[in-house]
């Protein structure tokens, strides 16, 4: 197989296994959806759906989240973790948001990567899935999925995400980073690990990945 028919099968397989794909973070809006993705680091996306009604029931736009205070935040987001920096984060660029942008929060990796605790792969979430522009946000199942089929060389998430972009077609980015994450929760996880239920790994994999499989 090629590299271009790899990719081909890494495309066809994931569309036929995710025709419908679900997003995994509730929110409602840019801005809550934005807070979720920032919640979500080093937290599950199961763990965030459950905080994130107590936070939005008292704060779900940036205005009411500045009357809270951020230790009022911190005690709410608690179980995510990181809570002193997350609700530092929170308040920072809600106020951010009111200041600079009407309140709303901006279609532009610029403007959002200029707001406390929000990184690339979150501005990269919130432009593809709350704007529709093509970004290929990379978290750890992604990492790890391209390297385990020989697609990125898996030494930087930056270097990853270069090689999904040139590898995958602008058009199916938004599609595809979703389609991967639930790929590698369900198929290829880091834990538990079954490759006879991994089709891509098993017909494309990298053959050191295959051979230390095999080798334990």
């Amino acid at each position: 197989m090629t590299k271009a028919d790899k990719v081909q099968f890494v495309i066809n397989t994931l569309g036929e296994l995710y025709p419908e794909i679900p997003i995994p973070l509730d929110h409602k809006d840019p801005y809550t959806l934005l807070i979720a993705v920032l919640l979500s680091a080093q937290c599950t996306d199961v763990r965030v759906n459950q905080i994130t009604p107590l936070l939005f029931a008292k704060a779900d736009n940036p205005y009411d989240m500045v009357k809270m205070t951020v230790e009022e935040i911190k005690e709410i987001i608690r179980p995510c973790g990181l809570s002193p920096m997350k609700s530092k984060g929170i308040y920072g660029l809600s106020k951010i948001l009111i200041e600079k942008h009407n309140g709303k929060v901006p279609q532009s990796f610029e403007y959002l990567e200029e707001l406390p605790a929000v990184g690339h792969k979150t501005a990269s979430v919130v432009m593809s899935q709350a704007f529709d522009v093509p970004a290929f946000p990379v978290d750890t199942h992604i990492h790890r999925l391209m390297f385990r089929w020989n697609l990125s060389n898996g030494k930087s998430v930056n270097q990853t995400e270069k090689d999904a972009k040139r590898l995958f077609p602008r058009e199916l980015w938004n599609d595809l980073h979703l389609q991967i994450i639930w790929y590698g929760r369900e198929y290829s996880p880091a834990r538990g690990w079954k490759l006879e239920n991994d089709i891509i790994t098993k017909t494309i994999g990298r053959k050191s990945v295959l051979n230390e499989y095999y080798k334990n």
